[in-house]
């Protein structure tokens, strides 16, 4: 797996600019571009701000299920594009409809 192009895939379904994750992760934008470009090879503690800015976990970031799920299925794609307070308005909506 190329890490930076995975990381780049990510940034790009939730609509992030590089800049925007770097802020996100708390890591350096140059760094996250170098790591992108595959020019770096990031450390695990990287990768872990990276995965939490993205919402995430790291088991997910390495998982081709989870990259099939995502790329294939547009409500998903849709859910990972959504602002924590968007996620939890649509978390309550979802549970309003559980229990009808």
């Amino acid at each position: 797996m190329e890490i930076g192009k995975r990381i780049k895939q990510l940034r790009e379904q939730k609509n992030y600019t590089i800049n925007k994750l770097a802020n996100l992760a708390g890591v350096s934008q140059s760094y996250l571009r170098d790591v992108e470009l595959e020019n770096k090879n990031p450390t695990i503690s990287f990768l872990s701000f990276i995965c939490e800015a993205l919402d995430i976990s790291l088991k997910d970031f390495f998982s081709e299920e989870f990259e099939t799920s995502i790329t294939s299925d547009p409500v998903i794609q849709s859910i990972y594009r959504l602002t924590p307070e968007q996620k939890s308005a649509l978390l309550q909506f979802l549970k309003t409809m559980q229990n009808e």
